[in-house]
């Protein structure tokens, strides 16, 4: 009896051993679910197009910056050429004017009076050389036929002399007087577009007053300054590309058509000149104009240069795969200082989604989802 009882104790304890460990193995069990659970659902990193970008392919360019004014080529500043009062002028400030025409016309009373005055000097002068030139040869004969001494006919040969340099004075005056005549008719120089116009009807100008003054649109130039340490890489012929304020960021291009020989002595910079063609009209002078001259250029993939974190011995990028950051070390090209664009040669591929500004902070590994690509992002490409 007693055999039996303590087989039954036995028995009884095997069973609550048993529960005890089956029990413990579920617990933990559960518990690690519970954990794989948690990691599995932990929550990603909401991020906005403002901290993303997209590798993409473009172009990259280096070289010298320059700042300058842009100007027309050609300019005219027209002044009188006689003195007197206005009777009209007909042309405004902004008008489009052809080469040739009247801008202003002068009194010109008194110069058509001398230049009648001179028209008639110059005829009497030409009959007297005439009346000369007959005498002369006339004694030309009588002497051959010895009806005159050589002596006669010297002084006849000088007074012919005389009478053409009468002849030759008179037709200067003549032409002097009638340039004179056509300045009291003010015409434009060339083709172009009246940027001042000082002078209005009833004015009493004076010999050297500026009347118009007449730009040419058609070929502007870019004249602008390039540190003397940096002439070495600028040439007459290398391309240059720069904004003009009030254009919205548009690019323009030209090129070097000349270098000044002389550095300023205070900024120590090299004034250079760069043509550009403008059809139509339009562009306008005078806008302030920022570039560079570019002297390399190159096309691969590029990234804004706030993507590149350089503050490890090499450069690196935080690039999104599979849902969750990473970081990948890079290889640079040639950094664009204008736009801020960096050629990656090495470490990533086009299309890839790399972190911007902020988000850089975010530990590799952490998962993370973008909310929405604007076309802000791809500007930024």
């Amino acid at each position: 009896m007693s055999s039996l009882v303590l087989r039954l104790r036995t028995l009884v304890r095997l069973s609550i051993a048993c529960t005890a460990a089956t029990s413990i193995v579920v617990a933990a069990g559960c518990r690690q679910g519970g954990n794989a659970a948690q990691t599995t659902s932990d929550p990603a990193v909401e991020l906005g197009s403002e901290n993303v970008t997209v590798v993409s392919a473009g172009t990259v360019e280096s070289g010298p910056l320059v700042s300058g004014t842009l100007t027309p080529v050609s300019v005219a500043q027209i002044r009188a050429q006689v003195g007197g009062p206005a009777l009209a002028t007909y042309a405004e400030q902004g008008q489009h004017v052809r080469a040739g025409e009247l801008l202003a016309r002068i009194d010109a009373t008194a110069i058509r009076d001398a230049y009648a005055a001179a028209r008639a000097a110059e005829a009497s002068a030409r009959i007297s050389a005439d009346l000369a030139a007959r005498q002369a040869a006339r004694y030309d004969t009588l002497l051959v036929a010895g009806a005159v001494s050589p002596r006669d006919r010297e002084t006849v040969a000088e007074q012919r002399a005389s009478a053409q340099a009468a002849l030759e004075n008179a037709r200067a005056q003549l032409v002097s007087a009638q340039k004179q005549l056509a300045y009291t008719e003010v015409r434009a120089p060339f083709a172009g577009v009246v940027s001042e116009r000082d002078v209005s009807t009833g004015d009493v100008v004076q010999i050297g007053t500026v009347l118009y003054a007449v730009v040419d649109l058609s070929r502007l130039q870019l004249q602008a300054a390039v540190p003397a340490a940096q002439i070495t890489s600028v040439h007459v012929g290398a391309p240059v590309s720069f904004t003009l304020v009030g254009y919205g960021g548009r690019m323009f291009a030209g090129r070097v058509t000349r270098i000044s020989p002389v550095a300023d002595p205070s900024t120590r910079q090299v004034q250079l000149y760069t043509e550009l063609p403008n059809p139509g009209n339009a562009l306008v002078g005078g806008l302030f104009a920022t570039g560079r001259v570019v002297t390399e250029a190159q096309h691969g993939l590029v990234v804004p240069g706030a993507a590149i974190d350089t503050r490890n011995l090499r450069p690196a990028v935080e690039r999104i795969r599979n849902g969750r950051v990473e970081r990948v070390e890079v290889q640079t090209g040639i950094h664009d200082v204008q736009t801020d664009r960096v050629q990656i040669t090495a470490g990533v591929a086009a299309g890839d989604t790399v972190l911007l500004g902020s988000a850089q902070a975010i530990n590799p590994g952490t998962p993370v989802r973008v909310t929405a690509v604007t076309d802000s992002t791809i500007a930024r490409r």
